[in-house]
C-alpha cells in the first residue's frame, strides 16, 4: 500500500481539451476519489459487449472493491485518465506499472499495462485514440517507456486503435489473447499519424462552424437594426440552404421576419447545428448552456463585454470558454464578426456583413471585424484601390480567439477544395509554432499571405491569450517567411498579392517583361522591379496610337519569349470615348494570356476604371450547371472545378481551355503595387521549388547522444553547472556574452543553469563542436605560465562584461609571440583599463586567422527552438545582419543560413581575400542544431567568436544553459489552447 509520502499531488497539468474525429470537443484530466459515482454512472452505460472485451468475462456490474481500486491512484505507478463531456465520463484508460514478470512494481521499472472503455455511444470518435496520446506522455513522463495490452481478437477496434498509432510494436498471440506490446518512444510515423488526425479533427470542427445544416440566431429582435435581427436578416437574404431560427426568450410570435422563431433553444423541434449568440454578456451563460443542452455543435459569439474590456471581462471570457467546451462545442469570438461561407451548397452569412460577398477562391480570417469588413470590400468592389471583381469561398472574422483560432482555419483550409489562396490578417499569434508548422504544410499546397497588425505595440490587443516570446517581430517574421508564408505589411499589399495569386499562376523565375503604351509608366515600373529584386527586361514602347492588336501581339510575343518568367502591361486611357476601346484592350489581354497559361500578366493602369471591370468582366465562379439564388450578386472571377481533389500545386490550365480563356488578368492602379505583388510571388513560386526537396538533417556517427543526455540529467539534478563562466574561462560570476546577435539572446529561463568551462566544453565535445580552452591570467606571472602552457603564439583577452568581444575597444591583444610581449601587453592593458580583478584577463592560444562569426541556438517559449548566425563584430550589430533558422536544420537549410546574411561575401573570398572553410561552419551548424533538437533541456547555447579560416574553424569561446524541459513540448499530445 502506498504511504502519503509515495503519493503525488493532481497532476492539473495532465488537464486538457481536445477535438475528437467528428470535429466536437471532450476534457481529458486524471480520475480521482470524488469520481465514484461518475465511474458507476458510465459503467451502467456501456454494452455488455464491450464490457466482456475490457474484462474478457460477463461483468455486468462494478464491485465497490473496482471502484475504489479504479478511482484511486498514485498518479505514479497508477495512474487513470478520462474523458468527459458535458462533466460527465465517455471515456477511460488506466496503466499499471509492472515488473518483467507482470506483477504490480514501481521505478525503475518501466513497463505498464494499459486497458481502455469507451462508451458504445461514443466508440467512432477517436476517443480512444487521444487518450492513448495522453496516457503515453503522461507515463513517458513517469519513466515508463513501453506499454503492454492484452486484447481479445474480436475486439478488433481496440487492436486498430493500438496498430494505427504509429509506434514500433511487437504483437503475439497466446490463450486466446492478443498480447501487443509497443515503445512509447515517438516516431516520424506516430508524429505524422497524430498530426494528421490533428488536421482531421481541427479541420472537422471548423466545418462544423462553416457549413451548418441549421443555424438558430439567439437574441433576434422584432426590430429592425440590431445586432441579433441583422444577422437573422443577413442569414435570410444571403438565401441561406439550412434550417433557420429566430430565438428570443420576449417573443409570443411563432415567426419573426419570416423565419419560425422561439423563446429558447430548447423549444426547437429539430437539431441545431450553429447558434449565433447575440445577447449582452451578463445572459451568454444561459444561453449557452440552452445550446449545449440541446446539442449544438458549435457557437458565434458576437457579444462584447470581455476580455476586451477589462480583467472582469477576461475573467467571463475564461468561463465562457470552458462552459463551451464542457459541452462539447466549439466557439468563434466572443466579440466576433461573424462567419460567411460562400458556397452555393451553403450560402452562410452568419456575420454582420450586410452583403454576402461573391464567390470566389479566397479565404479570409481576420481578428479584427474592422478590417474584416475592410479586406471584404476591397475584394468585392470596382474601381479605386486594386479594381476588378473577385470573390471569397470563406470568412472568419473571430474577435478574441478565445477558442477558434487562425490555427484552426488554416487546418480547414488545407485541403478545402473551395480555397486556392488563404488571406490572414492577424494581431496576435497565439501558438507560433503550431502555426509555423501548419503554415508550412498549406503553404506547400495553396499560398498564404499574412498581414500582422500591433508589431510594434509591445503587448498583444486586449483580449488575446498570447504566449510570451523573447524574439523580435522582425526575427519572427523571418521565422514565418521561411515556412512558406508571404508576410505583407499593409492590407492593401495583402489584397493586392491575394488577388494576383488566385487570378494567376506561379512565376517560373523573376525575369518581367514590361510593355505599355506609355515610356514613362514602362520606365517606372522597370525600375521598381529593379527596387523589387527582379530581373525586368527592357520595357516595350508600343505608343500612345497603340491598338489592341498590338497590345495582343506584343503579349503573345512576349509570352512566348523563354527568356521572360511574367508580363507587366501598362495602359494609359486613350483620349475620347473609352468603353468600347478598354473592352477591346481586355479582350486581346485575355486572348493573348490564355495561350500561354503558365506565365503570369498584371495590368498597370491609370485611372482605367473601364478597362479594370473589362478585364474582371468574365463568367460567375459558380460551377457549370449551378444556378446561383434569385438576388444572389455575380462573382467577376474565374471558376475552378468544384469537385473535391486533394491539396496539390495548381496545373496551369491548357490552352484554349474553358479555365483559360476565362482567367482573370489583374488590375492595379501603381506600378509600384503591382511589382511588389509580383515580386511576393516570385519568392513565394522559388520556396515552393525549394520546398520540395527540404534536404535532410545528417547523421553523425561521432554524436554520444546518450553521453550528453546523462550528462545534462546529472547538472540539472546536481545543479552544479559552474555559475556563469564562460567557455575558455575559470573565472566564475562572468555574465553571459551578449554580443554580435542580441536580437536572439533571450532573458535567463526560469530556473536555468549556466554551465560552467569544464562542462561546457565537455558537452559541446559529445557533439564534435570542440572549444579553445582559455585560462585564466590574474597575474604577469600566471599569463607567462599560461602561455608557456598553451604553446605561443597567443592572444590576451579581457573577460570584463563591458570589453568581451570587443576587440574595438582595445581588449584583446593578438599574435604575442614571447614572454616579453606577453608582459608588456599586460602592462597595457591594466594601465589603459584597471586593475586584472575588474579585467579578468585570460589567455588563449591564438586560432588560425580567419573570418569572425557568432552561432547561437535559443528555446523561445513561442516560437520553438531557433538557430541563428551573423558575423561578429560592431557593423553586423549595427545593421541587425543576422539570420535565423528554425531547428532541426537541414542540410539546405545550413546552406542557406550563412549565404542570406548581406555580409556573406566575406565568407567567399571578397576582394580577393582567402574564401573561408563553409563546409565546416555548415557542419558546426548542423552539428548544434543537434544537439539542442535531442536535448531539449539546453535552453541557449553561444559560440562567439568562432573563426572560420580557409581551412577549419575555431570556437574561441562558448557558454551553455540548462533548464527542466516542459512537461509537454511540441511532441506531446493534441490539445486546445488553455485559455
Amino acid at each position: 500500500m502506498q504511504t502519503p509520502t509515495d503519493r503525488h499531488e493532481y497532476p492539473a497539468h495532465w488537464e486538457a481539451d481536445v477535438v475528437l474525429r467528428d470535429g466536437g470537443t471532450a476534457r481529458i484530466r486524471p480520475i480521482t476519489a470524488d469520481d465514484a459515482d461518475r465511474l458507476v454512472s458510465f459503467y451502467e452505460q456501456v454494452s455488455a459487449e464491450s464490457k466482456y472485451y475490457r474484462f474478457f468475462a460477463p461483468y455486468p456490474r462494478l464491485s465497490a472493491k473496482d471502484v475504489h481500486r479504479f478511482t484511486h491512484h498514485d498518479f505514479v505507478d497508477r495512474v487513470g485518465l478520462a474523458a468527459t463531456v458535458g462533466g460527465e465520463f465517455i471515456a477511460t484508460v488506466r496503466y499499471d506499472r509492472i515488473a518483467a514478470d507482470g506483477r504490480p512494481a514501481s521505478a525503475p521499472a518501466d513497463e505498464a499495462e494499459v486497458a481502455f472503455l469507451v462508451q458504445d455511444a461514443h466508440q467512432g470518435r477517436g476517443v480512444a485514440s487521444a487518450l492513448l496520446e495522453h496516457v503515453a506522455a503522461v507515463a513517458r513522463e513517469r519513466g515508463i517507456r513501453r506499454f503492454a495490452a492484452e486484447v481479445l481478437p474480436a475486439n478488433t477496434k481496440m487492436i486498430k486503435v493500438f496498430t494505427d498509432a504509429g509506434y514500433q510494436q511487437k504483437r503475439s498471440f497466446e490463450d486466446g489473447v492478443v498480447r501487443l506490446e509497443f515503445d512509447l518512444e515517438p516516431t516520424d510515423r506516430s508524429l505524422a499519424v497524430q498530426r494528421a488526425r490533428e488536421q482531421r479533427a481541427e479541420a472537422r470542427s471548423v466545418a462544423r462552424l462553416l457549413a451548418p445544416g441549421s443555424v438558430a440566431v439567439v437574441g433576434a429582435g422584432r426590430t429592425p437594426g440590431g445586432v441579433g435581427r441583422s444577422i437573422l436578416d443577413n442569414l435570410r437574404d444571403a438565401g441561406f440552404t439550412g434550417r433557420l431560427y429566430a430565438v428570443n426568450g420576449a417573443l409570443q410570435e411563432k415567426e419573426l421576419a419570416g423565419v419560425p422563431a422561439h423563446r429558447s433553444v430548447r423549444d426547437i423541434g429539430e437539431s441545431v447545428d450553429l447558434a449565433v449568440i447575440a445577447v449582452p454578456a451578463g445572459r451568454v451563460p444561459e444561453a449557452v448552456a440552452e445550446c449545449g443542452e440541446h446539442g449544438v455543435q458549435g457557437l458565434v459569439v458576437v457579444s462584447a463585454g470581455y476580455a476586451e474590456s477589462g480583467p472582469e471581462g477576461r475573467e467571463r471570457q475564461r468561463e465562457l470558454v470552458r462552459q463551451a467546451r464542457t459541452y462539447g462545442m466549439r466557439l468563434i469570438g466572443p466579440n466576433a464578426f461573424g462567419v460567411i461561407n460562400t458556397s452555393p451548397r451553403t450560402r452562410l452569412n452568419a456575420s454582420l456583413a450586410p452583403e454576402m460577398p461573391r464567390t470566389g477562391r479566397i479565404g479570409l480570417f481576420a481578428q479584427s471585424g474592422a478590417i474584416g469588413i475592410a479586406l471584404l470590400s476591397r475584394l468585392h468592389r470596382r474601381g479605386g484601390g486594386v479594381t476588378g471583381v473577385t470573390g471569397v469561398s470563406t470568412f472568419v472574422s473571430s474577435g478574441n480567439r478565445a477558442d477558434v483560432s487562425g490555427n484552426d482555419v488554416l487546418q480547414y483550409w488545407y485541403d478545402d477544395p473551395d480555397t486556392d489562396v488563404a488571406l490572414m490578417y492577424l494581431e496576435s499569434i497565439g501558438n507560433p509554432r503550431k502555426f509555423t508548422r501548419l503554415a508550412r504544410r498549406t503553404a506547400a499546397a495553396k499560398p498564404l499571405v499574412v498581414v500582422q497588425g500591433a508589431r510594434h505595440g509591445g503587448a498583444a490587443p486586449q483580449g488575446h491569450a498570447v504566449r510570451a516570446t523573447r524574439l523580435p517581430h522582425a526575427t519572427v517574421s523571418a521565422l514565418l517567411r521561411q515556412a512558406g508564408v508571404i508576410r505583407v505589411d499593409t492590407i492593401t499589399e495583402l489584397v493586392d498579392a491575394g488577388l494576383l495569386l488566385a487570378r494567376q499562376p506561379l512565376p517560373a523565375g523573376p525575369r518581367v517583361a514590361i510593355l505599355g503604351n506609355s515610356e514613362s509608366l514602362g520606365l517606372l515600373t522597370y525600375d521598381a522591379c529593379l527596387a523589387q529584386g527582379l530581373q525586368p527586361l527592357p520595357p516595350r514602347d508600343l505608343t500612345t496610337g497603340a491598338s489592341a492588336a498590338d497590345f495582343r501581339a506584343a503579349l503573345a510575343h512576349a509570352l512566348a519569349d523563354d527568356a521572360c518568367d511574367a508580363v507587366v502591361v501598362t495602359a494609359i486611357p486613350a483620349v475620347g470615348e473609352r468603353s468600347a476601346a478598354d473592352a477591346a484592350l481586355a479582350e486581346a489581354l485575355r486572348s493573348a494570356s490564355a495561350a500561354a497559361p503558365a506565365k503570369p500578366v498584371l495590368v498597370v493602369h491609370v485611372e482605367l476604371g473601364g478597362l479594370a471591370e473589362a478585364l474582371s468582366a468574365a463568367a460567375g465562379t459558380a460551377p457549370a450547371g449551378v444556378t446561383a439564388p434569385a438576388g444572389t450578386p455575380q462573382s467577376g472571377t474565374a471558376s475552378a472545378a468544384a469537385d473535391p481533389a486533394p491539396p496539390t500545386a495548381p496545373v496551369p490550365p491548357e490552352a484554349g481551355s474553358a479555365e483559360a480563356d476565362s482567367r482573370l488578368i489583374p488590375a492595379y492602379p501603381a506600378a509600384e503595387r503591382a511589382v511588389r505583388a509580383l515580386a511576393e510571388a516570385v519568392k513565394y513560386g522559388q520556396w515552393r521549388q525549394e520546398a520540395a526537396d527540404p534536404g535532410r538533417v545528417p547523421e553523425y556517427e561521432d554524436i554520444d547522444e546518450k553521453g550528453a543526455a546523462e550528462q545534462i540529467g546529472r547538472l540539472l539534478v546536481d545543479g552544479e553547472g559552474g555559475a556563469t563562466a564562460e567557455a575558455g574561462q575559470t573565472e566564475p560570476g562572468a555574465p553571459v556574452p551578449g554580443a554580435a546577435l542580441p536580437e536572439t539572446e533571450p532573458g535567463p529561463a526560469e530556473g536555468a543553469l549556466t554551465l560552467g568551462p569544464d562542462d561546457t566544453c565537455a558537452l559541446l565535445a559529445r557533439y564534435g563542436i570542440d572549444v579553445r580552452r582559455a585560462l585564466p591570467a590574474p597575474t604577469p606571472g600566471e599569463a607567462v605560465a599560461a602561455a608557456e602552457h598553451l604553446g605561443y603564439p597567443v592572444a590576451l583577452k579581457t573577460t570584463a562584461p563591458h570589453l568581451r568581444h570587443r576587440a574595438d575597444l582595445g581588449g584583446v591583444r593578438l599574435d604575442l609571440a614571447d614572454e616579453e610581449q606577453l608582459r608588456r601587453a599586460y602592462a597595457e592593458l591594466t594601465s589603459l583599463f584597471g586593475e586584472p580583478e575588474e579585467l579578468r584577463p585570460v589567455v588563449q592560444a591564438m586560432a588560425p586567422r580567419g573570418v569572425d562569426t557568432v552561432v547561437r541556438a535559443v528555446i523561445d517559449p513561442a516560437a520553438g527552438a531557433v538557430l541563428s548566425f551573423g558575423l561578429a563584430g560592431a557593423a553586423s550589430e549595427l545593421l541587425g545582419d543576422t539570420a535565423h533558422r528554425l531547428i532541426p536544420v537541414t542540410d539546405r537549410d545550413a546552406a542557406s543560413l550563412v549565404r542570406s546574411i548581406r555580409t556573406a561575401p566575406l565568407l567567399f573570398g571578397w576582394r580577393g581575400s582567402a574564401p573561408a572553410d563553409v563546409a565546416a561552419l555548415e557542419e558546426l551548424l548542423l552539428r548544434l542544431s543537434r544537439l539542442v533538437d535531442d536535448h531539449p533541456e539546453v535552453v541557449s547555447v553561444s559560440l562567439e567568436p568562432v573563426v572560420v579560416a580557409p581551412r577549419g574553424l575555431s570556437v574561441l569561446g562558448a557558454s551553455v544553459r540548462l533548464a527542466p524541459p516542459p512537461a509537454r513540448d511540441d511532441l506531446g499530445p493534441r490539445t486546445l489552447p488553455v485559455y
